[in-house]
């Protein structure tokens, strides 16, 4: 399953985005509102719950500067990747758009197609007033 966030534009550069998402902890301001629980287990991971959801366990896994910042599932029984990517616009602007890719059994996309789809789009509109 593959799904894309819109897409936004920041008023800043494509490095000031690469490190503010590079820091895992900067993620909860990016969080919905119905974050009931968001934990930084390490430099490159973070823990996070959504009310009636089960916890969930991010991992940077790939960093490619300025450019693109892949969060793995670190654990648990679903395998997904949450990547970033970060494109020049103009002086001191920035494109961001998330994917959300993953594979899951028909029954279980068509469950969680909906609420990964709100999520992402809320992490996005999100960083245009916490970048």
């Amino acid at each position: 399953m593959k799904l894309e966030s819109p897409r936004v534009t920041l008023d800043k550069s494509p490095q000031e985005t690469f490190n503010f998402l590079s820091d895992v902890k900067n993620f909860e301001s990016l969080m919905p509102e119905n974050i009931s629980k968001f934990e930084v287990l390490e430099n490159d991971k973070f823990l996070f719950a959504l009310k009636g959801m089960p916890e969930i366990i991010l991992k940077k896994k790939e960093a490619i500067p300025f450019n693109k910042i892949v969060l793995g599932a670190a654990g648990g029984k679903l395998d997904f990747a949450l990547i970033a990517t970060i494109m020049d616009v103009e002086n001191n602007k920035s494109d961001v758009k998330l994917n959300f890719e993953g594979e899951f059994n028909a029954m279980m996309a068509m469950m969680i197609k909906g609420p990964i789809s709100k999520f992402i789009e809320t992490l996005v509109t999100n960083m245009k007033t916490e970048i």
